[in-house]
């Protein structure tokens, strides 16, 4: 075992004082819109390799680059990458314009009463499918203002109503990049990871419709949405969808998505080849910079635990925790404060990934729980902090139409995190067995 080493976390420390620290002053010193995120990430990362590579002098510098290489070109690593730019590929052929097709065929079928319960539903389906819940605001927000100002539900209501519903989907899409990180991360099958985070989120989804439902009878309704919409462009997602539930491995079923939506694309005239093409690329580059922070935190990652950092960062957890549920509470909270600092629940299973895993087999919490705690509180977290991707794409969504919204009149509304939250600890109280260690094969 390494000698513990406190001074090697460091670098971590280093990189969420720059990134949170000028966050903060971007975003409410300077108040320059969606502050958070022109703060440059990678540059962040660099800084704290830099820190790391300083340290230890013992370690000749061609040393530290083979204990980064080694970090790198973990298995996990590369599997995690190269999922990242399918689903990203996928993505861009397909194409939202059938998010808003589902959104307004439910709107058209069904009494205004159930508007926002169906802007919750389509949200949940659009992000599972799609696997992004900024995407699913960015396509829906525009939706529920419209129902809002039709209908008389209050905006705040279907606002917060179409988060909840896309932070649903992205914790437990297929291809989602947070259930890419952790799945991978962990080392555990995505079907695995679906399976034992369905039992928690389904719950917390029941109870926010039937929430939504309840408000919904106490609002005096005056009209109803229409608009023309094209269901033949859904079917590469549910495809998708229907192959992850059932196990198929999520290269082929990406493949599959890929293939099928390209098909339905050029035969339907709904995209010219090169259109289609620069689609494709489009999708792949948005997922450059994901693809970047998951190197760099690998490289930074395996210095940190070379040093001792991950061995001292276990000492306290072990203080402050004990038993497999203080374990698994611990990994939650870790994955927690992460995304709190860097207000991206990607980068924050990716930075706790190898921290969750020396944790599980610490506790003897199974790879597929350890996914799942992790996917579940970064998404918490990340559903419900003002200075978050999805909230802040939410209100600019309602700003550009010509209404004003805040943060902190969302927040009350954003009823599916807080839900999600108490089924996570339900979950996590209601742990039985006798404590098993999952140990390393070497």
């Amino acid at each position: 075992m390494k000698k513990l080493n406190y001074i090697a976390l460091l670098p971590i420390g280093v990189f969420l004082v720059l990134y949170l620290g000028l966050g903060i002053l971007f975003e409410y010193v300077m108040e320059i819109p969606m502050g958070f995120y022109n703060v440059p990430i990678v540059v962040a990362f660099l800084a704290a390799i830099l820190t790391a590579c300083l340290q230890n002098p013992k370690l000749h510098f061609d040393q530290k680059l083979e204990v980064m290489a080694q970090g790198v070109g973990d298995k996990n690593i590369i599997t995690m990458l190269l999922i990242f730019l399918s689903a990203g590929s996928f993505v861009g052929i397909v194409g939202r314009s059938s998010a808003e097709s589902v959104a307004y065929c439910m709107l058209s079928l069904i009494p205004a009463r159930f508007s926002v319960a169906v802007l919750f539903v389509v949200a949940c389906f659009v992000s599972v499918a799609m696997g992004t819940s900024v995407g699913t605001i960015t396509l829906l927000v525009p939706i529920a203002a419209a129902v809002s100002k039709a209908s008389g539900f209050d905006l705040p209501f279907c606002v917060g109503s179409v988060m909840g519903g896309a932070m649903f989907g992205d914790n437990l899409s297929f291809i989602s990049d947070t259930t890419i990180a952790a799945c991978n991360g962990q080392g555990c099958k995505m079907k695995d990871k679906f399976r034992e985070n369905f039992g928690i989120a389904m719950p917390a989804a029941a109870a926010t419709l039937i929430v939504i439902l309840i408000l919904s009878f106490q609002t005096t309704i005056k009209g109803h949405v229409s608009q023309p919409y094209n269901l033949i462009q859904v079917i590469p997602y549910v495809l998708v969808l229907i192959g992850g539930v059932v196990g198929i491995n999520v290269f082929l079923v990406l493949l599959i998505g890929i293939g099928s939506g390209a098909l339905i694309m050029l035969i339907g005239g709904y995209v010219e080849p090169v259109e289609m093409l620069i689609r494709m690329g489009n999708g792949v580059s948005g997922m450059f910079e994901t693809c970047m922070v998951a190197i760099l935190v690998a490289a930074m990652c395996a210095l940190i635990r070379e040093y001792g950092g991950f061995e001292a960062l276990l000492g306290i957890i072990r203080k402050a925790f004990r038993g497999r549920r203080g374990g698994q509470l611990g990994m939650g909270l870790l994955v927690g404060a992460m995304d709190i600092a860097t207000a991206n629940n990607t980068v924050a299973i990716v930075m706790a990934n190898p921290i969750a895993k020396e944790m599980a087999v610490e506790y003897g919490i199974t790879p597929r729980k350890a996914a799942s705690i992790l996917d579940t509180f970064s998404c918490i977290f990340q559903g419900v902090i003002p200075y978050g991707a999805q909230m802040l794409v939410a209100i600019s969504a309602v700003n550009e139409l010509g209404s004003q919204i805040s943060a902190f009149q969302v927040m009350p509304r954003l009823y599916y995190p807080m839900f999600l939250l108490i089924s996570s600890l339900i979950a996590i109280v209601g742990v039985k067995g006798r404590r098993r260690r999952y140990r390393k094969i070497r």
